[in-house]
């Protein structure tokens, strides 16, 4: 077995995206109203929609432009008790026509139940846009966003194309494999009437202690991460006309990536020098910018050494004017991350905080915890004279001009019969599943397991599973089995959850004795005791054991086996991948993109950025 050097990071799968966007979305069947914005960006004068829609608004129809929020339901007229709930009306169309808000973005858990099927998402998008148009004069359309990185952050995940993570991506070093994934997502999302996904992750997972962004993550270095994240900006808006196309928005700046508290939970300071941050931190942004990116999501992360006043970045006008308008000339639209998460609530109230981050630089809200609190805090912040209506008018310029450069002034609508031509089809299928064959990573085989010998008859496939995982349930250890199973192996599956009891352990530990070798998937093993206990006891049988990171690559650094994969996540495709690794099928062409650190010593490297065995 050799070792992989880190490869020139290259553009192989460029010529994949040859025919790929043939079938796209166009003019819907379901016509809007009688008279649409495309009628007026048709006209002469149309590339001016954008100004001319502003001055015929009202100053609360551009606060409603600020917001996007969260709606629940299957469809735009069912009644849910969510939208009651939060918004004191019956269905997601209402919360639009209410509050006339600029977008709303999709879930799958949390109870706003928005995904079940591609047709089914494009039929809600259709219904929502019909609310935007008929309740606004003038018409504007909504942004329809969603949270759609691949890997563990998917949204949308059955009949879909299935996509490996940010950091899958980095360990093949394939630039035109990042930018092919960009582009098929683009394509399948708009087909569903997405058109703004908040993605890529521009951070830098320099700290692997990272319990937010980790795999996410590209890579621990600025110059790979910053390669990628310029790929997939033009992957998602570059990739065909307008209306084939979705906004990006690279994610979170400052630099998410040497946190140690989740901002969901609380608010993380990181305490790096500007200088790091400039090294670090700063250069995918730069990159992102470059690109020419619609949108940048802020972090709520404080970081002293930028500003000193404790204010998450979302909130600073040093941070969001300073670098990121005025050093790094950015004129985009600057999205917040979740405004109910608690890194930007533990300070000010749900009133003050879209005021402040409209002071400090930012152009829109995401999912404010209460609108009417939100809308309110601007309206009374703009009478005070607080805020000047050119101020708001700066912004919403700015995301009209967003809407109008995705082609949503003549086409906010899509064929809903359409969707099934475009998403999910086995061209892109077989093309991701390309690109993430070359993801898996072999960092060890001192007990010379692989591939798999010809004598291996029965394996054993355990370890970590999450049937609770928001959104879409982790079941690699099935999936693994599965594909094993294809190839003619005899396999025998038991998933162990994310926190093994010792009956469990014994359980597996017995049955580990009944075959020829164990594969055992890892997910957290630093923070998880019942999964260390599950690989030490298994490595003290007689049987053979391969052990296979399937999220973070860094628990190699917390348990001793002689042979070690990582794959970056752990979606179907990926273990597909990983079959085809571990049976010989595939060499493993993956190179670590971070550097693994001993779980004893952190300042000891394990294994460096760059290493990779094959054969």
């Amino acid at each position: 077995m050799t070792t992989v050097s880190a490869r020139p990071w290259k553009a192989g799968a460029a010529a994949l995206l040859v025919g790929l966007l043939s079938v796209t979305p166009g003019a819907a069947s379901a016509q809007p109203p009688s008279s649409s914005p495309g009628d007026e960006a048709r006209s002469p004068g149309g590339s001016h929609w954008a100004e001319r829609t502003l001055r015929g608004m009202s100053l609360e129809q551009k606060v409603g432009q600020l917001f996007v929020a969260d709606v629940w339901g299957l469809h735009a007229d069912e009644t849910h008790p969510g939208n009651q709930e939060k918004y004191g009306v019956d269905t997601a169309a209402e919360v639009v026509s209410k509050y006339q808000v600029g977008g709303v973005i999709y879930f799958n858990h949390g109870g706003t139940d928005n995904i079940e099927t591609p047709r089914q998402v494009a039929r809600l998008s259709n219904g929502l846009q019909r609310a935007a148009l008929r309740s606004s004069n003038p018409r504007v359309p909504l942004v329809v966003a969603v949270d759609q990185e691949g890997g563990r952050v998917t949204r949308i995940a059955d009949h879909v194309t299935e996509y490996p993570s940010a950091m899958a991506l980095g360990a093949t070093r394939d630039v035109g494999g990042a930018r092919t994934t960009a582009a098929i997502s683009a394509a399948e999302l708009r087909a569903m009437g997405i058109t703004q996904d908040f993605a890529p992750v521009a951070d830098v997972n320099s700290n692997p202690l990272n319990p937010i962004i980790g795999s996410r993550s590209f890579s621990s270095d600025p110059e790979l991460a910053g390669e990628l994240v310029a790929a997939q900006v033009e992957g998602y808006q570059e990739s065909g006309r307008a209306a084939r196309t979705v906004s990006a928005a690279a994610k979170h700046f400052p630099g998410h990536g040497d946190a140690a508290t989740d901002s969901h939970i609380g608010l993380p300071v990181i305490d790096r020098s500007e200088a790091d941050w400039r090294a670090n931190d700063l250069p995918p942004f730069q990159r992102a910018v470059d690109a020419g990116i619609d949108a940048i999501m802020t972090a709520h992360i404080s970081v002293p050494s930028l500003d000193d006043s404790g204010d998450p970045a979302t909130l600073s006008k040093p941070i969001m004017t300073g670098l990121l308008r005025e050093e790094l000339a950015y004129d985009g639209v600057v999205v917040t991350d979740s405004l109910g998460m608690a890194g930007v609530r533990e300070m000010y109230s749900d009133a003050e905080i879209p005021v402040r981050a409209l002071e400090a630089g930012v152009d829109q809200m995401l999912m404010p915890p209460d609108l009417d609190a939100a809308m309110g805090g601007v309206l009374d912040a703009v009478a005070e004279g607080r805020i000047t209506e050119e101020r708001i008018d700066q912004s919403v310029l700015r995301i009209l001009k967003l809407k109008q450069q995705r082609g949503l002034v003549p086409t906010p609508f899509v064929p809903e019969d359409r969707v099934d031509r475009v998403v999910g089809t086995d061209e892109h299928r077989e093309t991701v599943q390309q690109i993430t064959d070359r993801s898996t990573t072999v960092l060890s085989d001192d007990a010379n397991l692989l591939p798999l010998a010809s004598d291996v008859d029965d394996v054993l496939v355990t370890g970590w599973n999450n049937p609770a995982y928001p959104g879409y349930a982790a079941e690699p250890v099935a999936a693994l089995a599965e594909a094993l199973a294809e190839q003619g192996v005899d396999t025998r599956a038991i998933s162990t959850g994310a926190a093994p009891d010792a009956e469990t352990v014994d359980r597996v530990e017995a049955a580990a004795g009944e075959v020829d070798l164990v594969i055992v998937l890892t997910n957290g093993l630093r923070t998880s005791e019942g999964q260390r206990q599950l690989v030490e006891r298994l490595t003290s049988t007689d049987t053979p054991i391969a052990a296979v990171a399937v999220q973070e690559p860094y628990d190699p650094g917390h348990a001793d086996v002689p042979t070690w994969l990582a794959t970056y996540d752990w979606r179907d495709v990926t273990m597909t991948s990983l079959a085809t690794v571990l049976l010989g099928r595939q060499a493993p062409e993956g190179t670590l993109p971070v550097s693994v650190p001993s779980g004893s010593d952190p300042d000891q490297t394990l294994y460096p950025f760059g290493h990779g065995l094959t054969w």
